[in-house]
Parts: C-alpha cells; sequence; structure tokens
C-alpha cells in the first residue's frame, strides 16, 4: 500500500510514519504541505491519505479536493486536533477521522476500512472543478460529458465543470449508471434526454430535460443507440 501523509508539524509527521511503520506500512511519502503534497500526487498514484486539516495557506480539507481531483478513487483520512470539521470531512468522503493525540489501534481500524470495500460509500460522486471553486456530482446529476483534451467536461445544473479524466476513463467509471458513448467525444445520461432527432447522415440530435444544450452523435454511435434502444 502506498501512503501519502500531510503534516505541517515535523513532530506529528514523524510520529504518524513511525506509527505506520509499525503497522507494517513502508511504502510511504511525506509532505509537509499542500503543495509538496500536490506535487507528489502528480508524479504517483497512492492507495490512502492521511492529511492534517489544519495547515496554513491551503488546510487539509482544501488539499483533499484537489487530491480527489486527480485520482477520484483514493481513500482519505483526516487527522487533527479538533473534532469540528468531521461533517464536512465526510461531506467529502472521508474513510476515517482521527482526533489527535490517536492510539495506534485507532489508525489501525481506519486503515482496515480500505482494504474492506463494503465500508466505503457505495454512492459515487465525482470531484470536477470549475475555476477555484469544486463540484461533488452524482452521476445522476450529470447530463453529458465532453471530451476536453486530456480531460472531460462535465454538464450539470450547477453549470460545466472539468474532471481530470480522460473520455474512456468516464466511460468504464458510468458504465453502470447507463451512460451511452454516442461520440468518441461525447457521452450521455439516457435519464436526462428529452428529445432525440434524426439528422443528416443517419446522426442523432439529442436534447436534455432543463438545459438548452444539445449533443450530436456520430454515425457509429447513433447504431449503437439505436442497437441499444431497438430505435
Amino acid at each position: 500500500m502506498k501512503i501519502l501523509i500531510v503534516d505541517d508539524e515535523e513532530l506529528g509527521l514523524a510520529r504518524l510514519k513511525r506509527m505506520l511503520n509499525t503497522l507494517g506500512h513502508t511504502n510511504i511519502i511525506e509532505a509537509k504541505n499542500a503543495n509538496e503534497a500536490l506535487e507528489a500526487i502528480k508524479n504517483a498514484a497512492f492507495d490512502l491519505a492521511l492529511l492534517d486539516i489544519n495547515m496554513p495557506e491551503i488546510s487539509g480539507l482544501e488539499l483533499a479536493y484537489e487530491l480527489r481531483y486527480h485520482q477520484q478513487e483514493m481513500p482519505i483520512i483526516f487527522q487533527t486536533a479538533y473534532n469540528e470539521h468531521a461533517l464536512e470531512a465526510f461531506d467529502i468522503g472521508a474513510i476515517g477521522y482521527l482526533v489527535k493525540p490517536f492510539s495506534i489501534d485507532q489508525l489501525a481500524q481506519s486503515i482496515e476500512r480500505v482494504k474492506t470495500p463494503e465500508s466505503i460509500k457505495t454512492d459515487l460522486r465525482i470531484m470536477s472543478k470549475t475555476g477555484e471553486s469544486y463540484y461533488l456530482l452524482r452521476p445522476e446529476e450529470v447530463f453529458f460529458v465532453k471530451a476536453d483534451l486530456s480531460e472531460v467536461i462535465l454538464r450539470s445544473k450547477k453549470g460545466f465543470s472539468y474532471y481530470a479524466k480522460k473520455i474512456s476513463d468516464l466511460e468504464k467509471l458510468l458504465k453502470p449508471y447507463n451512460f451511452i458513448r454516442v461520440h468518441r467525444s461525447y457521452l450521455i445520461n439516457p435519464d436526462k434526454v428529452k428529445d432525440i432527432r434524426t439528422i443528416e447522415q443517419s446522426k442523432l440530435n439529442f436534447s436534455f430535460e432543463g438545459i438548452s444544450d444539445e449533443v450530436e452523435s456520430s454515425k457509429d454511435g447513433a447504431k449503437e443507440f439505436r442497437n441499444l434502444f431497438s430505435l
């Protein structure tokens, strides 16, 4: 298990690393602030992040949004001297919230949740970004997904937001939620479709409930859609 630990206090960082070593975890990357953590996640994938909340400039909560933007599935455990941030921490999707000084047993119990899939929230939420703001979107909130270089654009009632994955990755992620690839650059949510029109070359044009945006399929995408829905 590759673990990222972030704490602006050297003693806290050292204590956490010793506890992890005692529990048998040795593949650990340390960061003294959010900037170091963000640099680390650009260069490696992590199985777990342990974040201190109260850090100068960028807090652990703010950092969690950024880390999730780059690696959506990464489990996060917060560690802090205060319990007042617990609600927001679990809104972000944390699997653990440790109040300092926590014991090695408490740490072990939190890490055990990473190994037990049923203990992690099963309702998928996608951390997307627009400007300096973040959206935590459920699949059913998304009308369509558009490829944009190495990222994708998600269209929801909240507007357009970016997610740092390729459209092929989103296609796999959203397949259980019935999203359909109708073009090399588009995935659509059929549950949000209001109207379908046939246009030139047997392509399909999709409009959606509650928004004015439209999506045009490719010929192959139209054929796939017709096959799925017997049109």
